[in-house]
């Protein structure tokens, strides 16, 4: 069964533009290594400048056979370079109801 999972990834300064470009090239690369469904991924930007992606695994194995993957874990690894990767309680946007983010163009 399909997993739907929200990623936050926090650009270390003077990063964001390379976390964009990055963020930007993940859920494709997924995609194309047949991980990842084909609903459409969301990008969003939290007040704090947090990056958020929301994408849907193929399947509840799916992340593990990510990081196994050598294309997939070079660009982690690329990722976690630029940004450090958080947990959505970490934003204070989880503390409301409803919370909103800015759209990631």
């Amino acid at each position: 069964m399909a997993e739907i999972v929200i990623a936050v990834y926090h650009p270390k300064p003077g990063q964001e533009e390379r976390i964009v470009a990055l963020v930007a090239r993940h859920v494709p690369l997924l995609r194309a290594r047949g991980l990842a469904t084909p609903r459409p991924a969301i990008a969003m930007r939290s007040a704090g400048g947090a990056l958020l992606e929301v994408f849907e695994w193929v399947d509840a194995q799916a992340a593990g056979r990510a990081h196994a993957d050598p294309e997939v874990s070079a660009l982690w690894d690329e990722m976690g370079q630029v940004a450090e990767f958080r947990c959505l309680a970490d934003l204070p946007e989880a503390t409301r109801t409803f919370p909103h983010f800015a759209p990631l163009a």
